[in-house]
């Protein structure tokens, strides 16, 4: 039995060199070329240390375009309806303004498909009515100058009366006082009559004469008091007749006013809802443009969201899908919050889009084959949802065109380019986890220079 404990060594014991298997591993020759190789790898490794490699930032995206007009999107129905035919397929070219579907109202209130006509009608009811109202007023105004101009013709006639009746009064007021002095001298001639007559101086029928006189110039006096109150009468009765003729015409324009403002009011009233109506009517006719849903741009149908004969929606529903026809392809990607300060406007980026074969060395974009060269014209400032930000790129003019085939929606992978620096300075940033080097491109420089 073999004795190979740890204790006893079977190379001490043996000579290996004698059999064929030892004379090959133990020769001196093998060792040299080993030691020779190891030495010609290190230099190599040593020189690789010091080789320029490209720092970059890689991220994954997908196709997009520059513009959002020019991006994917849904059409949706502005009022709720139902489906009611189908001009496109799926699939489908349409130009701007081409119908796709026609739908119909699901509301009552807009079942009757003479609404627009009948709404028109009501507004031509209602101007008519307006018209109407404005020729009362007119009518009105009419009255009320006309009203004005005989309170004006009464008033001047019953002041002409006053004036008159108070002439009359000076004029029986003159009388009076003449018929006091025939009462005066009447009366003299009287008494001094009667002491002729006493006398003897005078006959009987001369004093009874001047008696005569006397009671006759009483009597005149007495009527002229009368006419005198019956002429202050008649200035007071004047006044009076002023008032009334003013008290008269000012309630008859104040009625003619009142209706004038109820007039207005009616014509005003008919105005707003003549307005109301035409407003209706600009509503019901845009909503019966709705019936017909048109794509709002050139495009390919992509897909039916909405599907059927008799399906109702919801208003704001999105129906059908569309792209458009003629866009700027551009490329999505997302890069996390520590490499952000290091993305740039205009940087050079290169793109390897998926189901286009590339070989990429990253570090050494000019040995890559198969990516497309890129730039960078937006940088998002705010945080996206899947915690990094986003970024957006586009073809870069002085590269290769991107290939013509790929469509809006594919994915790509990214790489921007940053600062070059040795393979040993990377390695020992990468076991170090540091980020890239932080720096500003040569034109941003420039500018703050500038600036």
């Amino acid at each position: 039995m073999l004795n190979i404990s740890s204790n006893n060594k079977l190379n001490e014991k043996v000579d290996l060199t004698g059999y064929e298997a030892g004379k090959k591993v133990f020769h001196k020759r093998h060792y040299k070329q080993f030691n020779r190789f190891l030495a010609s790898f290190s230099i190599i490794v040593l020189f690789m240390m010091f080789l320029p490699w490209t720092q970059n930032i890689s991220g994954r995206g997908y196709l997009t375009t520059l513009t959002p007009d020019q991006r994917p999107q849904t059409i949706q129905s502005p009022i709720p309806g139902r489906i009611e035919k189908w001009f496109v397929r799926e699939g489908d070219y349409v130009e701007k303004g081409d119908t796709i579907l026609h739908i119909s109202e699901v509301k009552s209130e807009y079942f009757d498909p003479n609404l627009v006509e009948r709404t028109g009608q009501q507004i031509k009811a209602k101007s008519m009515s307006v018209t109407s109202y404005q020729e009362k007023v007119k009518a009105l105004n009419q009255q009320i100058s006309a009203l004005n101009q005989e309170l004006g013709l009464k008033l001047e006639q019953a002041k002409n009366k006053l004036m008159q009746s108070k002439l009359k009064v000076k004029s029986d007021s003159i009388d009076l006082e003449a018929a006091k002095t025939n009462i005066t001298i009447a009366q003299r001639q009287y008494d001094r009559t009667e002491k002729l007559q006493e006398e003897g101086l005078k006959a009987v029928t001369d004093l009874e004469g001047k008696r005569l006189k006397l009671q006759e110039t009483q009597a005149k006096l007495i009527s002229q008091e009368n006419k005198l109150l019956a002429s202050k009468n008649d200035v007071i009765n004047a006044q009076v007749e002023i008032n009334r003729v003013q008290a008269e015409y000012t309630d008859k324009i104040s009625k003619a006013r009142s209706d004038l403002y109820t007039a207005q009011s009616n014509q005003f009233d008919s105005e707003a809802q003549v307005t109301k109506l035409e407003n209706q009517y600009t509503n019901y006719e845009i909503r019966s443009s709705m019936l017909y849903i048109r794509a709002p741009q050139s495009g390919i149908i992509n897909k039916a969201i909405k599907s059927g004969i008799g399906e109702t929606f919801k208003e704001g529903a999105q129906l059908v899908g569309i792209m458009p026809s003629e866009y700027d392809i551009a490329v999505e990607t997302y890069v996390d919050p520590i490499d952000l300060p290091l993305i740039h406007l205009d940087e050079k980026v290169r793109i390897q889009f998926d189901g286009w074969p590339a070989i990429v060395f990253s570090g050494w974009p000019n040995v890559s084959y198969g990516t497309f060269g890129g730039k960078v014209v937006a940088i998002e400032t705010f945080i996206s949802p899947n915690g990094k930000y986003r970024v957006l790129l586009a073809p870069d003019e002085e590269e290769a065109p991107w290939p013509k085939d790929i469509r809006v929606g594919s994915g790509a992978s990214t790489m921007a380019l940053l600062e070059d620096v040795p393979i040993w300075y990377e390695l020992w940033r990468q076991l170090n986890g540091f980020p890239p080097n932080y720096y500003q491109p040569q034109n941003t420089s420039a500018d703050a220079t500038k600036k």
